[in-house]
């Protein structure tokens, strides 16, 4: 019988997680491991009290029950401390200049649009406060392959696990079941704190993160138009104007987000963590080369090569984001004439929402997905092109229904959508003409094809009885009133 390293071989007692890790890293022990090099790796905060109290808060987690494969309150605490770095309090001056900003643009809009503003009072935000308002949607975005990762590295790190470690865990195996979701709640909170210092409001990533929510967030305004030598107040309310832009939408259009957050999250169901390759990570983990850990997670490590059905819902997601993304571009730049400087400011933000930040690509591989209206210019050029041919009124009522929306072949040919739109509204029209005279009883007043009438009516316009026969005179031909008769035809 093997032996095993019990935690009575001596008068100290040993902590089973230090025992766990020193094992599947091939019995090299903790000798040599620097942690801070692997928190570098991973993108964790490098200082030590910091590092301390998350790695506290990991083991605490492993070594206890969850409801949920993923811990959320240690992805929130990540998420706090990744955006706390510089991350001032917004001061009065700056909540009355977004106030003022998001209260001009809502006027701004109206001429511009059959969406009538929402009435939300909007607000300034910190960096943390961005993180407290979206962190559920985020919740709701990724627990479907955070589900899936924690269950496939659990059950990875468990099949990797010795037999003699397996019976000396004991009741400490709840570690494994829980530590793909320490893992992944860690790295979602690290990569929501990191977003929180690149969006400049509540729907800036096309998504409503915020439900009934319109805000900026001013130091990330500010940090927005370095470089661009436009001053600060065009740049904000040009931005304000985006987010009232996309407030009215996903308020007025009360469809709308639940459509978006559905594609999203059906989407997301659809993912299969790669068995074989979260095994060859473990098989080939090198604690001396933190840097090849931080390489293989920044990939995607977990996500297999989609299937044919995922890429047409990426497809329908993108063309879906693209919509929302090509009409708030449209409607702002409309709106925003009076601004010298709109073209530039319009131009970097579609460039920006074309390739997306560092972070937003650090939690597109996380979870598979990159929130990006990849084809923003074309669906841009289509709501121009619905608004040149049937007018703020047309352009907007295509809203009204999920159905009407265009597809991403219509992004391709935007005059030729506008065409079948017309031509399907016809064939409606003629639908509902016809079914309205048929409920009006007016499709009883055909005429009969020998020129008989057929509403009971003689030759003579007189009543029949039903046989054809004139009912105002009798069967030897005299008129039933008693005429004697002399006007009977001759001969008789």
């Amino acid at each position: 019988m093997s032996s095993t390293p019990a935690n009575n071989d001596d008068d100290t007692p040993k902590d089973p997680l230090s025992e766990m890790l020193a094992n599947l890293m091939g019995g090299q022990g903790m000798e040599g491991f620097d942690p801070a090099e692997l928190a570098k790796a991973a993108g964790l905060p490098s200082d030590p009290n910091v590092l301390a109290q998350m790695f506290a808060q990991v083991q605490a987690m492993m070594s206890g029950s969850s409801d949920t494969p993923v811990n959320w309150d240690l992805a929130h605490d990540a998420a706090r401390k990744a955006a706390a770095g510089g991350d001032p309090s917004v001061t009065p001056a700056q909540a009355r200049e977004v106030d003022e900003a998001l209260r001009l643009a809502e006027l701004w809009l109206d001429p511009f649009t059959e969406l009538a503003p929402t009435g939300i009072i909007g607000k300034a935000w910190s960096r943390a406060e961005w993180v407290e308002e979206t962190l559920g949607t985020w919740k709701r975005l990724t627990e479907p392959v955070a589900n899936s990762i924690a269950f496939a590295i659990s059950s990875a790190m468990n099949e990797q696990l010795p037999e003699e470690m397996k019976s000396v865990m004991g009741e400490a195996s709840s570690m494994l079941q829980n530590m793909g979701g320490a893992l992944f709640g860690l790295q979602l909170g690290q990569a929501v704190g990191a977003l929180s210092k690149e969006v400049v409001g509540s729907t800036d990533i096309g998504v409503p993160l915020a439900d009934l929510q319109m805000a900026l967030l001013p130091a990330n305004v500010k940090a927005f138009g370095e470089g661009l030598e436009v001053p600060e107040q065009d740049i904000r309310l040009f931005l304000a104007l985006r987010e009232a832009a996309h407030a009215r939408l996903f308020v007025q259009v009360p469809w709308l987000r639940g459509h978006l957050l559905g594609a999203i999250e059906s989407y997301a169901r659809g993912i299969h963590i790669d068995m074989s390759r979260i095994e060859d990570l473990a098989h080939n983990l090198d604690p001396a080369n933190p840097e090849s850990m931080q390489a293989a997670l920044s990939e995607g490590v977990f996500m297999p090569a989609r299937t044919p059905e995922q890429e047409a819902a990426l497809v329908k997601l993108e063309t879906a984001l693209a919509l929302v993304e090509g009409w708030v571009d449209e409607l702002t730049f409309a709106a925003a004439t009076n601004l010298p400087s709109a073209g530039a400011i319009r131009e970097t933000i579609r460039r920006r929402r074309a390739t997306g930040g560092p972070a937003e690509h650090a939690f597109g591989s996380l979870v598979g997905l990159e929130l990006r209206p990849r084809r923003l210019r074309e669906a841009a050029a289509l709501w121009a092109s619905l608004k040149e041919q049937r007018g703020i009124f047309g352009r907007d009522a295509i809203w009204a229904h999920p159905d009407l929306l265009p597809t991403a072949a219509d992004l391709d040919d935007a005059a030729g959508f506008v065409g079948r739109l017309d031509a399907s509204e016809a064939s409606e029209s003629d639908v509902d003409a016809a079914l309205a005279k048929l409920l009006s009883g007016g499709f009883d007043d055909v005429a009969p094809t020998d020129g008989a009438p057929t509403d009971g009516a003689g030759a003579d316009g007189a009543p029949t009885d039903g046989a054809g026969a004139d009912t105002n005179s009798d069967d030897a031909g005299n008129p039933a009133s008693g005429d004697s008769g002399e006007d009977t035809a001759p001969g008789a």
